[in-house]
């Protein structure tokens, strides 16, 4: 009788995972009051601060309200470090306390939620000399405002252009909130008469099937605007989906259970899409691990009660999330509370923001080591959104990519074939002597032609 030899070593067979150390942590989610380090917030109660109305009032949106707010933990130079940078910013100040709160004042400089929405002049890099203002080139394909139809059978819709909060990194910078000193902004007001002309095109077009409705926050629509879009969209017969975008899940998760009036607006929605066989969800945006509290797995809890189906969308920041480890962990908390993990995005070439760009081989190695840490429909695809409008690529899928110049070639034949699309690592990532080259403009055109002819 043969016996099979046995192929494990007992020497070096992996513990069992139930045992490895840190396998929880994505279930630690923080429920103490941890506002009170505010000296502004001391005194508030958790009643009062777990208040959307309240929350909204006292939302930070100048540098005087920030000093006044967080003067006592936070030195004078920082302060004068982030007048400075706002002033050369793409988007105005707007954070809420709930965000102000969970940054680390020990060390706000090297905190992952300061850097998305409080910038400082000493870490801005200068834009890339490729950069556009609007890089995907939205507004081209535009063919009514606030409408972009990219792809055959779906389209963005904008019905208003401000936020809960403002991202630094916002690619919408172009259109979405305040003017800064940095860029007058599109104008793109919430009116009726806009929504019907994007409506009618809709209507207009049969292959259209899926809208994702975003701007602009939906937050930010009043609770009677997100029941007539939803119900103006779904009684069209070419309509199949309905993607309520957000952020505000993230930022200002007291909302859903503290303005039953727009969350019950949407479970309306949502509950008539399940009855006409059509589906609405919602997308949202977390990019850090400490984005995530009780807070917010109670919001999440009342989505699910009401069976709305939840998707996040991260952006890959250098400093913020560029590690496989702290990548690891959102992926996981994020399906701990619900949510699946749907798209990581290569920071898009916007300005301003150069300092939390990443190269493309970061996004590509990223995705490598968080592939496996769960379950795959658990796992978000990594895609850079190619700019001039080529839309959502896989970040294994360039045509041509250089890493010395920072070069990367994409093709996109099921959107605009025949085009070529062209996305530039941040210069800073790259060798002294490419770093150079860039600062030259023929050498800065050999190097495009390069990749064009490659």
């Amino acid at each position: 009788m043969h016996t099979i030899p046995s192929i494990i070593d007992p020497e070096h067979v992996d513990p069992p995972v139930e045992n490895r150390a840190g396998l929880d942590e994505h279930r630690r989610l923080r429920r103490d009051e941890f506002w009170r380090v505010i000296p502004a917030y001391a005194e508030v109660s958790a009643a009062e601060f777990g208040d959307h109305k309240w929350q909204q009032r006292h939302t930070v949106s100048n540098v005087h309200q920030l000093r006044a707010t967080v003067g006592g933990i936070a030195r004078e130079e920082f302060f004068k470090d982030i007048e400075d940078g706002i002033s050369s910013a793409p988007m105005a100040l707007r954070i809420s306390p709930y965000l102000l709160s969970l940054i680390d004042w020990e060390n706000p400089a090297a905190d992952p939620i300061r850097a998305q929405f409080l910038p400082l002049r000493s870490g801005q890099q200068p834009d890339h000399p490729m950069l556009r203002y609007d890089s995907l080139n939205e507004r081209e394909d535009s063919p009514v405002p606030g409408l972009t139809h990219r792809y055959p059978d779906k389209a963005l819709f904008l019905p208003q252009p401000s936020c809960p909060v403002y991202c630094r990194f916002c690619t919408r910078s172009y259109a979405v909130g305040n003017d800064t000193e940095m860029i007058e902004k599109m104008k793109l007001g919430a009116s009726a008469g806009r929504w019907d002309e994007a409506f009618r095109y809709i209507e207009s077009q049969p292959q259209l099937e899926d809208i994702v409705i975003s701007g602009g926050d939906t937050y930010n629509l009043k609770a009677g605007h997100i029941e007539a879009i939803g119900r103006r969209l779904l009684g069209m017969p070419n309509i199949r989906r309905i993607r309520y975008a957000t952020k505000g899940l993230c930022v200002l998760p007291q909302k859903i259970a503290t303005d039953p009036a727009w969350t019950d607006a949407l479970t309306r929605v949502v509950e008539l899409g399940r009855k006409l066989h059509k589906d609405v969800v919602v997308h949202t945006h977390f990019n850090h691990p400490n984005e995530i509290t009780g807070a917010t797995e109670d919001a999440l809890g009342i989505f699910t009660e009401r069976g709305i189906h939840v998707r996040c969308q991260t952006v890959l920041q250098r400093g913020v999330n560029d590690s496989a480890e702290v990548m690891s962990l959102l992926v996981r908390r994020l399906s701990y509370i619900n949510v699946h993990p749907y798209y990581v995005y290569v920071h898009d070439m916007v300005p301003g923001v150069e300092d939390l760009r990443t190269p493309l081989h970061a996004a590509q190695s990223l995705e490598r080591h968080v592939r496996g840490v769960t379950a795959g429909f658990n796992t978000p695809f990594f895609v850079l959104d190619a700019p001039g409008g080529g839309g959502k690529r896989d970040v294994h899928s360039p045509d041509w990519y250089n890493r010395a110049t920072g070069v990367s070639v994409f093709t996109a034949p099921g959107v605009k074939a025949g085009r070529k699309f062209l996305f530039f690592d941040p210069i800073q990532s790259l060798g002294e002597e490419a770093r150079w080259r860039w600062s030259q403009p023929l050498e800065r055109r050999a190097m495009i032609d390069e990749a064009l002819n490659a």
